[in-house]
Parts: C-alpha cells; sequence; structure tokens
C-alpha cells in the first residue's frame, strides 16, 4: 500500500513556482563596528544604514518583498572578534511588518507593540522607524522599476500605546512608478 501512496504522489504533477532573485533592502545596525553610516535623510550620522541583499522570492508580489525586509541577517566576517548574531533592526527591536495589496493599493503595516531597542543599539525607535521606512521605500522602487502601472503604498502603525504614540506621526502615503 505505502509503494501504491508513493507511486501516485510521484505521478501528480508539481505546481510550478517561480523564484525571483529580488534586492531587499533592510534597515542594519552597525553595532559591534567602528563604523557611522551618514543618513542623507536625516543628515544624522548613525551607527546604522539601509542596504540590500538578494534573496531568492517566491510569492505574492510586492507582499513577499515587504515580509522578506524583516528576515534575521548576520553579517559575515573575516574577523574572529566581531560576535555580532544579528544586525536587522526589525528583527533586533521587536518590529513585525505584513503587506497586503488591496483594492486602494499595498497596505503596509509596521506593528511596534513590543518595540523594544535592545542595549548596544545606540538609536531611537524613531530613527530605526524613520531606517524601516526607507527600506520599504528602496525595496518597492526597485520592484516598480519594470512596472507599467503605479503602486499606491500606505504605511501604517500599530500596537501604539502611551509611550510609542507620538510615532504615529511617521505613517505615510506615496504612488510609486507609472506615467
Amino acid at each position: 500500500m505505502k509503494v501504491l501512496f508513493t507511486l501516485l504522489a510521484l505521478a501528480m504533477p508539481l505546481p510550478a513556482t517561480t523564484i525571483s532573485v529580488i534586492p531587499i533592502f533592510e534597515p542594519l545596525s552597525m553595532h559591534g563596528t567602528d563604523v557611522d553610516d551618514g543618513i542623507t535623510d536625516t543628515g544624522e550620522a548613525l551607527q546604522a544604514t539601509v542596504a540590500s541583499r538578494p534573496m531568492a522570492l517566491t510569492g505574492a508580489f510586492p507582499e513577499v518583498l515587504v515580509d522578506s525586509i524583516r528576515t534575521p541577517h548576520k553579517f559575515p566576517s573575516n574577523n574572529p572578534n566581531y560576535k555580532v548574531e544579528e544586525v536587522n533592526l526589525l528583527v533586533l527591536c521587536n518590529i513585525a511588518i505584513a503587506a497586503e495589496m488591496g483594492e486602494d493599493g499595498l497596505k503596509v503595516r509596521l506593528n511596534v507593540a513590543n518595540l523594544t531597542v535592545p542595549e548596544g543599539v545606540d538609536l531611537t525607535a524613531r530613527q530605526v522607524l524613520k531606517l524601516a521606512l526607507v527600506a520599504i521605500r528602496k525595496t518597492l522602487e526597485e520592484y516598480q522599476k519594470p512596472q507599467s502601472e503605479p503602486l499606491k503604498v500606505g504605511i501604517t502603525l500599530e500596537g501604539v500605546n502611551d509611550g510609542t504614540a507620538s510615532l504615529k506621526d511617521l505613517e505615510t502615503n506615496y504612488a510609486l512608478g507609472g506615467p
């Protein structure tokens, strides 16, 4: 019986999936290094940056692109003294991210209910979120380049409390690409 089931399973066609290699921009901490990066949007020298890395992705685009901004990231190093295990600020600071395409465009939600900036990361919650907004925009701009229709993007903050309510002013809407 097991042999019959195995043969039937092998005979069934597998669904085709497309895997694309896409640059994903991430907000990255450079704690544990001797580098500060100038952030052009704020003019501040921060021990953080927004940088891209290629990822092989499948799924609903552009939603999966936004979800991928919050993936674990460890800098490769040739220095045995560099022991930082995580540099993605969304992971480090417990900020969840989700995206959903609707009739009004792409809705991106950043959940800050569990937001904490760990010791050793010399940034404020506002700076972390600004870096996340830059990462979202750059990722979507790259995706949008070959598209013929504009992409409307709305970014909201969820899970705010009395201590994080002032961050709501970072919510934004914009359109990318198109005529």
